[in-house]
């Protein structure tokens, strides 16, 4: 089979309403990459994702949803990995869709290329040296319609714009860009969101159940229910910076962490600072019950020759342990594993670093162990920055087994900032950077 008939292969919907949606489509392969080791971790295994049109695929979820996707293929599946069950299958999560940004009269516009794609969730397999498509479930509203990835409210998140950043775009409270997942016992699915940043609880199905956001955010108009149930203090995220990491804990509770510390007091404060959190949120109660103080190496260590702070995340929490966790720090160039332990002495939930009006406040705080704050300790265990084999921005991680890990990259749906993203016809200028799923075996006596 050609790549070109690969490229273009149907893709089936289930004919019950609501009914998860298998996805038929063989992918194109790409030969398996053996990384040399730098220590004791090397790549044992890279499997590529395919060609599949943006369009044909978000139309076979909820149909009508995209009329041009200007070239577009699946991609952002790489927002997040968790285990299936079976060896070599994995949930993963799409991000809101493409988007970029362009430079208007010296101002960033935040586009929306595809406006109408609708966030999934994807059950993929590594198979060889190609990831294939097992299933798709579309995340949509209580009455059935597309949640869509645009920005929620005006004033705060970014103002939506066309492809070349011409057209405003229309805001829309039930958008989400989500960004980590985990599945519960029951089957139902749990995914951390950027905008709110907000903890979105879906059905086996995809149907928002409930979306838990911030107190005081104030967020109306959706379909679907909303709780203010977290602290407030995360009102004060940065833009595009919210919820990225997701964990479920053995007992069941959810660890979700801000990618980037806080802005409090200001932007400055949140751009210069290394201490970001982590917050556990229990389902059976519905509500927080801890918070951790989490502290970034420098940006020169987890990348060398990188000299901004502001370029440091959190884009993965794995738990490996009744309450132990695994966390990446990264940039788009490295990244680096960290184990830290969730001790009970750590919560400093409800604690005045929880009042926006504390000062100084926990993100200016140059030593927060020496003022007091009990900061997470934790250990590495491999600096991936020194793998060879690995591509950039890695934003997921799963356990594939006791000594090896799967690590899925955010291609960005091929998409690339400026105006130089779309040809003179409308159409994606490919960034030739393709979803890939590794495997790395880890040092001996990592110890996670």
């Amino acid at each position: 089979m050609s790549p070109h008939a690969v490229r273009r292969r149907h893709v089936h919907r289930s004919v019950a309403a609501g009914v998860p949606l298998a996805l038929l489509a063989t992918l194109v392969a790409s030969g398996t990459a053996v990384g040399t080791p730098s220590g004791d971790a090397r790549v044992t295994r890279t499997a590529t994702l395919g060609d599949i049109p943006l369009g044909g695929f978000s139309n076979a979820l909820l149909p009508g949803t995209v009329d041009d996707d200007r070239g577009v293929d699946l991609g952002g599946i790489g927002s997040d990995i968790y285990p299936a069950g079976r060896m070599g299958e994995f949930w993963t999560v799409t991000d809101r869709g493409p988007n970029g940004q362009i430079t208007v009269d010296g101002k960033k516009r935040r586009t929306f290329p595809v406006p109408g794609f609708d966030p999934a969730i994807v059950k993929i397999r590594v198979s060889g040296s190609t990831v294939k498509v097992l299933d798709a479930i579309p995340v949509t509203t209580s009455s059935g319609k597309s949640v869509t990835g645009l920005s929620n409210q005006k004033g705060r998140d970014e103002a939506p714009y066309s492809y070349d950043a011409k057209t405003p775009l229309s805001y829309n409270p039930n958008g989400v860009d989500t960004e980590g997942i985990v599945r519960a016992k029951d089957g139902s699915f749990w995914l951390a969101d950027e905008y709110g940043p907000s903890l979105v609880h879906v059905s086996a199905r995809g149907k928002v159940l409930t979306r838990y956001v911030p107190k005081g955010l104030n967020l109306t108009g959706t379909d679907y229910p909303v709780v203010e149930a977290l602290p407030s203090i995360l009102l004060h995220r940065k833009v595009n910076r919210g919820f990225e990491g997701l964990a479920q804990l053995p007992g069941g509770d959810l660890v979700m962490a801000m990618q980037s510390p806080l802005s409090v007091p200001d932007q400055d404060a949140g751009e210069a600072s290394l201490t970001t959190r982590l917050l556990r949120f229990s389902p059976k109660k519905r509500a927080v019950t801890a918070e951790y103080a989490y502290r970034f190496d420098p940006v020169s260590v987890v990348d060398p020759g990188e000299e901004d702070t502001s370029e440091l995340k959190i884009s993965s929490v794995v738990a490996v342990g009744r309450d132990r966790l695994l966390v990446e720090e990264r940039t788009d160039k490295a990244a680096r594993l960290q184990v830290v332990r969730l001790s009970r002495g750590a919560d400093i939930l409800g604690d005045k670093w929880d009042d926006a009006t504390t000062s100084p406040t926990l993100e200016q705080l140059d030593d927060p162990a020496v003022s007091g704050v009990p900061v997470l300790r934790k250990r590495l265990v491999v600096d991936l920055g020194k793998v060879e084999g690995l591509p950039g921005k890695i934003e997921g991680i799963a356990r594939v087994d006791h000594d090896t890990l799967a690590v899925i990259n955010d291609n960005d749906f091929g998409m690339t900032d400026g105006e130089g993203a779309f040809d003179d016809q409308g159409r994606l200028v490919d960034s030739k950077v393709e979803t890939t799923v590794t495997y790395v075996r880890l040092p001996r006596g990592s110890g996670i």
